[in-house]
């Protein structure tokens, strides 16, 4: 069985969420006996070059250009490649679903993960919004299959495709149970006495509020602020360090795992922000960790972190659970065995990537009629109020 691995900067992990899962799931499958192909962009000119990285087949595309426009020749040209090869394709993302087209002609099978809903998030231009738009529908109507990773992302697409297109899977994480210490040296915190927020430094997922509500509280702990943060004149992240206290730390970016894994570890609590999105890799890694979580009121962090994490919708409501938190150890320690235990139910590692590899294998030989019994983690994906927004 032959899979290729589209829509990431590609392996090793060293950017997000998506890198994360391609490698893990390439791994999980090449010890199981599959032929796996990533394809992995690079900076700078040149020709386009294979090699092996622990097993897995790495199609290597250098590109010139930077940014949006950057990843999307990137995407072209991994396309173009991928469509010459009979292999099944996974792409992860739609931002560039448009050229599968190339598939549909040629008859290769491409399943998309379609992510979150990329378009209604705020920092995209009307153009943008768009392109994305656009490209969500034609993942929607050209991908053979679609991959859900939150029952309200599937609630979204049902709005354009039959459910029966659609499959839930979700993301997974290791559940930490040892995490060095000393790493906390490197940021002045100690054990349960910092709170920590990791997200990218843009409005959609609360920093600016949720720095200024910690700032505002009597709280007595630091804030740590994981994220690409720069003084470079981007009027938002002006914003975020001229409105943060003395208590609140900006490490920048830690890819690090091990760092990453004891700054969760040993938070007093995680502050999760984001406000739009399906299954959030940084979540359900905090849930992982075991960390008691603060989350934005959404159905989407809801659903992921369930009944035993604390909500806010404001920013003085974020203030006023921060204090309340402070002063509660015993609510802490109930909200930390919640988060295990919602990670035990969903989240592993081993449950997720077995059912990736049980949808790949109904896939792995040609299409699937509608009849087929598609295999699915729907079973997670309890049915959401429908007064709720996607």
């Amino acid at each position: 069985m032959k899979l290729s691995i589209l829509g990431t900067r590609g392996i090793p992990a060293n950017h997000g969420g998506f890198e994360t899962f391609a490698e893990r799931l390439a791994l999980y499958l090449t010890e199981r006996g599959w032929e796996v192909t990533v394809y992995c962009q690079l900076d700078g000119a040149g020709p386009t070059y294979e090699d092996t990285w622990r097993g897995v087949r790495r199609v290597n595309i250098p590109v010139k250009l930077n940014g949006a426009v950057g990843t999307i020749l990137f995407d072209w040209k991994s396309t173009l490649h991928a469509s010459g090869e009979d292999s099944l394709k996974l792409t992860l993302g739609y931002n560039t679903a448009v050229f599968s087209l190339f598939y549909r002609l040629r008859g290769r099978t491409n399943l998309f993960n379609m992510d979150g809903i990329e378009w209604k998030r705020p920092k995209w231009s009307l153009p943008e919004k768009i392109w994305l738009m656009m490209n969500e529908v034609c993942g929607c109507y050209l991908g053979n299959h679609l991959i859900a990773d939150h029952p309200g992302i599937k609630r979204h697409l049902e709005t354009r495709v039959s459910s029966e297109k659609i499959s839930v899977l979700l993301y997974g994480s290791d559940a930490l149970k040892e995490a060095s210490r000393e790493i906390l040296d490197r940021f002045g915190v100690e054990p349960g006495k910092y709170a920590l927020l990791v997200a990218r430094p843009e409005p959609e997922n609360s920093i600016l509020e949720t720095v200024r509500a910690f700032s505002a509280s009597a709280s007595g702990m630091k804030l740590v602020v994981l994220g690409n943060y720069y003084p470079d004149g981007i009027p938002y992240h002006k914003a975020v360090l001229d409105a943060a206290g003395d208590q609140v730390i900006f490490p920048g970016a830690v890819y690090e795992p091990e760092v990453i894994n004891a700054l969760r570890f040993y938070c007093g609590f995680y502050i999760h922000g984001h406000t739009v999105g399906g299954t959030n890799p940084s979540l359900v890694e905090a849930l992982g960790a075991k960390s008691p979580v603060l989350a934005h009121d959404n159905q989407f962090n809801r659903w992921v972190a369930g009944d035993g994490a604390v909500y806010f919708r404001s920013e003085a409501e974020c203030r006023d659970h921060i204090t309340d938190l402070v002063g509660d150890q015993e609510k802490l320690k109930e909200m930390a065995t919640s988060s295990r235990l919602r990670h035990q139910e969903a989240f592993t590692w081993p449950s997720v990537l077995g059912a990736y590899e049980s949808l790949l294998r109904s896939w792995a030989y040609g299409p699937v009629s509608k009849s087929s019994s598609v295999p699915s983690t729907t079973q997670w994906a309890e049915p959401l109020p429908e007064h709720e927004e996607t």
